[in-house]
């Protein structure tokens, strides 16, 4: 981590619940909004911090003009969702020209992002608010040593409110026990959810992340397995690699053919 990640999660210390929008994080009178905003993405594929976000303009990507040339009956997503890809068939749209409501329009179109049904350039999605996630605070807690060359400058109340924060415990981190039930992991997924954003379209490398250890990389995905066969969750395959690193597209259940299984759906 270098000195302006480091100075980023600190500044999210100060915020209440370790949550800020990030117009207000200001890290020096030399780095700008996109070099800040890009230290924000670094962190997130880190899994350090989490953000939400808005779309402004959207289109349809190859996925989705694929998935409308089937049946009406057998296509996977809402109806909603189905408005929302044929308003963006010609041209890119705003959420507000899809024919949904408002207070849903936005909701439904991060889904169809994950999904890979649509496409969105990084100009068109600007991040609203970031916030801390359990595995940043651990890793501020537990793992971050500074290393290299060079001096780090924090102000006197950067560097306070940061010893304050490793003299509490780690209350929020979760010691799991070595057995962990199908329902630990199955309320482990919504947490992560929830924590997360990603609205019940959980990428399993965040629970990899969680959850490996104490468990191995074989138990999770026996456990996701048996999670299915119940009719808990459902997995599907990443569709869009191209948002995802390397390293977070290997996390996903490896198939004999195809894309590997990345999403998690809770349905029961």
């Amino acid at each position: 981590m270098d000195i302006l990640e480091l100075k980023f999660v600190l500044k999210l210390l100060i915020a209440p619940n370790y949550r800020e929008s990030l117009a207000k994080i200001k890290l020096n009178a030399a780095t700008k909004a996109p070099e800040r905003d890009k230290i924000c993405r670094q962190l997130v594929e880190r899994g350090l911090v989490a953000v939400s976000y808005e779309i402004s303009k959207f289109k349809i990507a190859p996925a989705g003009i694929a998935l409308l040339k089937i049946e009406s009956a057998q296509l996977p997503i809402t109806s909603q969702e189905v408005k929302i890809l044929k308003s963006c068939q010609k041209e890119a749209v705003s959420p507000s020209k899809a024919g949904i409501p408002a207070s849903e329009a936005q909701k439904l179109v991060q889904a169809l992002l994950e999904k890979g049904l649509i496409q969105v350039n990084k100009s068109d999605k600007k991040i609203k608010e970031v916030w801390l996630t359990e595995q940043g605070k651990e890793y501020l807690q537990r793992e971050y040593e500074p290393s290299g060359k060079g001096n780090i400058t924090l102000s006197k109340n950067l560097l306070a409110i940061y010893l304050k924060f490793l003299r509490q415990p780690l209350s929020t981190a979760v010691d799991f026990p070595h057995q962990l039930s199908d329902e630990d992991i199955l309320q482990a997924i919504q947490d992560l959810d929830k924590e997360f954003g990603t609205d019940n379209y959980l990428p399993i490398f965040y629970l990899r992340q969680k959850l490996q250890p104490p468990l191995s990389g074989e138990d999770l995905e026996h456990a996701l397995y048996r999670l299915e066969g119940n009719a808990k969750i459902e997995l599907s395959a990443l569709v869009e690699a191209s948002r995802y690193s390397l390293e977070q597209v290997n996390a996903g259940i490896k198939q004999r053919s195809g894309s590997p299984l990345f999403f998690i759906k809770v349905t029961g």
